[in-house]
């Protein structure tokens, strides 16, 4: 691996907590190398009209079709898609969902503020009927980042209060109240003063604890949150991921510690499911698998079936408290369109059991990632909930230690497209796996060996450099 690379790509280390960089150089490289002077033509456009950002414009790559688990580009290449923005839970083009669109679209197109439709009521219906505990009451809106900020609204107006906890290294958006709750450097650096009364405490993530806890988490972070909550004692709410979506998942123990103390001091429990529910960690809901109901939920990104933007808040019946106020409503709060898309995408996980399969097809995947970690140095450790995986990849320093190995992970994701995968790298180092709940083991098999090929590359490049430097 060229050592300027290397460098270069260590530089940016602060702002690729949430995905691959496209300023890298490891990005050029590839781009020269894979595309075309038809494509070349379609990014230069692309990039003469959008914004530039670090983790979107320029693009990458123009795509021509997308299907089930895969991704086409415009120059026929096809991808098995392991990012999906994390909305494909249902696969890409799902049939049912695209006929449920064009059916309402000749029946009723929009709603208008002040008016409901059918598709809307059935949608919210439904979601309170599967959603665990007295979580009777939504709201919808066209994205997450929106359904976040309504529920910050609604807990200072049920509490009375307008401090918030959440976790460091947390995403729940790019808004502004999102970022002021979320935790990452990137979206936080050179935008201003925040929204006050935003705290943040340790994540449970072992690898990156300051308790040093190790490969298992003690819940110390847990108690520290606690304390938090009992010193400040005027919090509304407790905001956080179920999941951090990298994957970090918490100890069976810490979300039912953090409910109770919730419960003591008065204070809502807002988790955000936005990536990671309905169905990719094995249980429709993620926060099912530890024995707790939040007083909200937040959904997002694979609501809308794969095709079309919708979110939703999720709170208890005793927490509709904005009668009197104009607390979240939304030009396409109630599009008809938009819910019957939801409608069918979340029909079709519950009749064809997608959480089940999340499940089973995760437990096959985890061991197979685990004798993988077994023929590779590179693979520090390997994780997953259901169909929501990660290999963090690390490298071994002089003194023996194991350092992030984020110009390999990078290196590893270029590879992987070179054979035909695609996912993002999280936090510098970190793959982050997010297949279609519909993937075939076949499918997924497929994958594996991209990835086995991958990483042995890259690790006989890093084995061929380092024998020509002490020749």
């Amino acid at each position: 691996m060229n050592p300027e690379n290397h460098a270069d790509t260590q530089s940016l280390d602060a702002i690729s907590s949430e995905g691959d960089l496209n300023v890298s150089p490891q990005r050029r490289s590839w781009a020269e190398g894979h595309i075309g002077a038809r494509t070349k033509a379609i990014l230069e456009e692309d990039a003469r009209w959008f914004l530039h950002q670090s983790l979107s414009t320029p693009c990458l790559n123009v795509l021509r079709r997308v299907e089930g688990a895969w991704i086409e580009d415009y120059e026929g290449r096809r991808y098995l898609d392991f990012h999906g923005n994390c909305l494909h839970q249902v696969g890409f083009a799902n049939p049912k969902v695209i006929a449920a669109i064009k059916k309402q679209l000749d029946e009723l197109s929009f709603c208008p503020r002040r008016y409901t439709c059918e598709p809307a009521i059935e949608l919210a219906a439904r979601l309170t009927e599967l959603a665990p505990g007295n979580l009777k009451r939504v709201s919808f809106t066209t994205s997450g980042t929106t359904a976040i900020g309504m529920a910050l609204k609604y807990a200072r107006v049920a509490t009375g209060r307008f401090k918030f906890v959440s976790l460091w290294d947390s995403f729940h958006g790019a808004s502004l109240d999102a970022i002021s709750i979320g935790g990452e450097a990137a979206f936080r650096q050179g935008i201003g003063p925040l929204l006050p009364g935003c705290e943040h405490v340790p994540p449970p993530e072992p690898t990156r604890c300051p308790f040093r806890c190790g490969k298992t988490c003690n819940l110390t972070c847990a108690d520290y949150l606690c304390y938090v909550l009992e010193k400040e004692g005027d919090v509304a709410a407790v905001v956080a991921e179920t999941i951090r979506n990298t994957p970090f998942i918490p100890p069976p123990d810490y979300w039912q510690r953090i409910r109770a103390a919730c419960d003591k001091h008065g204070t809502l429990l807002i988790l955000d499911e936005i990536p990671i529910g309905l169905g990719r960690s094995g249980k429709l809901f993620a926060f099912e698998h530890f024995g707790v109901v939040p007083d909200m939920v937040v959904l997002g990104k694979g609501l809308g079936g794969g095709i079309l933007p919708l979110a939703a808040l999720l709170v208890r019946d005793t927490l509709d408290v904005g009668k009197h106020m104009a607390l979240g409503h939304y030009t396409h709060e109630k599009n008809p369109v938009t819910c019957a898309a939801a409608l069918a995408g979340l029909e079709f996980i519950i009749e064809e059991n997608l959480p089940g399969r999340a499940r089973d097809l995760g437990t096959y995947t985890l061991q197979k990632m685990r004798e993988m970690a077994a023929r590779h140095p590179l693979i520090a450790d390997v994780r997953g909930l259901g169909l929501l995986m990660g290999i963090e990849l690390a490298r071994f320093a002089a003194d023996g230690s194991r350092e992030p190995a984020t110009a390999e992970a990078e290196h590893v994701m270029y590879e992987s497209l070179n054979r035909g995968l695609n996912f993002k790298v999280t936090m510098g180092n970190i793959l982050t796996l997010t297949p279609a709940l519909t993937i075939t083991r076949e499918e997924m098999d497929q994958a594996l060996q991209i990835l086995d090929e991958a990483v042995g590359c890259v690790e006989n490049q890093n084995k061929n450099y380092a024998n020509s430097q002490s020749a």
